[in-house]
């Protein structure tokens, strides 16, 4: 006999008395009926809520309803394989997902399965998507800045470490640029960013991984996609799954940023889920625990204390609105229980002040603390001074001839206006952001033409870079600002200023000449 052969017997003997003999106790149901990513199990008593069941075919879903004869068991996969009479098995388990820095860079679907063709991810770690919030004590004051580059919202909106704030806007007005926009600016910051995509068309996610990939720094983001075409399951887990992959970050000390877009489209698919398992409607037909689901999703966002670790989690939540309606059931739900919304104006965005920020329903709640102290100073009365801006030239509208003082504040609030214009995916630095309201604030843009700012704002960076390097310097190691570096930094404008105003001048000479002649 070949000498493999006594091998092959000695490694089966020892399987066999390895191997434990006996009964096994199975939790076995049956599917009564399937339909809509939705299966109705019978014969699984000791089933738990959220429990994962596993269907002979491969599938998995889990446990949303527990009626006393009948399960209503979401599907996570596919469901034509599905039919009536097929065995469904109770694992005992809820639903884990990846967690870890192998997820960086990465795009996956809500249970942690990579989509980007990269392989496998390399992680042996798993945390259930339902975790409970960090309880009070556990958590710090919210008073660290995060810095989005967006001009408007730093200025006016300051968001914190540990904040949620809701980005709130009709269908196309921006939402999801804003969103991208402040993920690209920690670029060069701590920040961990996590983008989750429910309910969204492919290209529209597409069109957010190419921005992160050419402007940002992909390597640091993690991406969950639950398209419009997915599991109506893979949609209602996708929220929390991104939250503990961020959590994980968080309790390490580490800092992360969580974008969800959007929970208006959760909780279509939460209506849905809920009116295919026979769950009695509410308000819009929405069932009763919609305001639940959200609130103990958001509220796991959170600054840590020092004995935990001192990690945040800061949550940008995405709702989308109908026609403006900010008092329907799911956004103002939303708005109670986020800290802020930054509210986009569709009006605003098809007259091309981008980002289409509404400065009048716009709020943190956290204020001016998280807010750089260089640039509070910086920014003065720009909000007030800007709001009075728009109340008078809603009057002058009307005619009339406004006095000097009148005709000043109308000035100053046009070139406030363009100032808080921007470009989608250039994020400003601090230094830039504090030079412009510099510039504002002095007046130095009153004699510019409105036509001439965009340039300034596209050469304000390198003019810095050039005639501003040592404050740029100091600012960037101290926050903060001397007059010394005040100075230098108000005569960097300047010359920009009186530069950009000598060429438009020269530019409409040249114009002008042929006719003079």
């Amino acid at each position: 006999m070949p000498p493999d052969i006594f091998d092959w017997v000695a490694t089966t003997n020892d399987a066999l008395q390895r191997a434990t003999l006996g009964p096994r106790a199975e939790h076995r149901g049956r599917v009564e009926e399937i339909g809509d990513g939705v299966a109705m199990v019978s014969g699984l008593q000791n089933v738990r809520l959220d429990e994962v069941l596993r269907f002979e075919g491969g599938q998995v879903g889990f446990a949303r309803v527990l009626d006393p004869d009948l399960i209503g068991c979401v599907l996570l996969d596919a469901a034509k394989d599905v039919e009536a009479g097929d065995a469904v098995f109770g694992t005992g388990e809820v639903i884990n997902v990846p967690v870890g820095e192998a997820l960086l860079g990465r795009v996956l679907d809500p249970l942690g399965r990579p989509i980007d063709g990269k392989g496998s991810v390399d992680t042996q770690e798993y945390l259930p998507i339902e975790r409970p919030a960090p309880s009070i004590i556990e958590r710090d004051l919210v008073t660290e800045p995060v810095q989005t580059g967006i001009v408007v919202v730093d200025t006016l909106f300051a968001l914190g470490r540990g904040q949620r704030e809701l980005i709130v806007g009709d269908h196309s007005t921006g939402k999801t640029t804003l969103a991208i926009d402040a993920m690209i600016a920690q670029r060069d910051s701590d920040m961990i960013c996590i983008y989750v995509a429910v309910g969204q068309k492919t290209s529209s996610v597409r069109r957010a991984i190419d921005a992160l990939q050419a402007q940002g720094n992909f390597a640091r983001c993690i991406v969950i996609v639950a398209g419009s075409s997915e599991a109506p399951g893979l949609q209602w887990i996708a929220p929390y799954a991104g939250m503990t992959m961020a959590e994980y970050f968080r309790d390490k000390g580490q800092h992360a940023l969580i974008v969800i877009d959007d929970l208006s489209k959760h909780a279509a698919t939460h209506r849905e889920i809920a009116l295919l398992t026979r769950q009695s409607p509410g308000r819009e037909a929405y069932p009763g625990d919609v305001f639940y689901i959200h609130a103990r999703l958001l509220e796991r966002a959170a600054k840590l204390s020092k004995e935990r670790g001192g990690g945040s989690l800061t949550a940008l939540p995405i709702a989308e609105t109908d026609s403006g309606n900010l008092s329907a059931y799911i956004p103002t739900n939303l708005i109670s229980i986020t800290d802020g919304q930054i509210v986009l104006d569709a009006a605003l965005f098809h007259q091309g002040q981008k980002p289409a920020v509404d400065v009048g329903l716009s709020v943190s709640r956290v204020g001016g603390k998280t807010q750089a102290p260089v640039l509070r100073k910086a920014v003065g009365t720009l909000r007030l001074d800007y709001a009075q801006f728009l109340e008078l030239e809603v009057f002058t509208r009307f005619g009339g001839m406004p006095d000097g003082r009148v005709r000043e504040q109308l000035t100053r609030g046009a070139r406030i206006r363009e100032a808080l214009r921007q470009s989608q995916h250039m994020p400003f630095r601090l230094a830039d952001e504090v030079a412009l309201m510099l510039a504002v604030q002095e007046g130095l843009l009153d004699a510019l033409p409105l036509t001439a700012l965009p340039t300034f704002r596209a050469q304000l960076a390198k003019a810095l870079d050039t005639d501003a390097a040592a404050t740029l310097r100091g600012l960037t190691q101290t926050g903060e600002l001397d007059e010394a570096m005040r100075k230098e930094l108000i005569a960097a404008v300047t010359r920009l200023a009186k530069s950009i105003a000598g060429d438009t001048k020269a530019s409409d000479g040249s114009n002008t000449a042929p006719d003079s002649t």
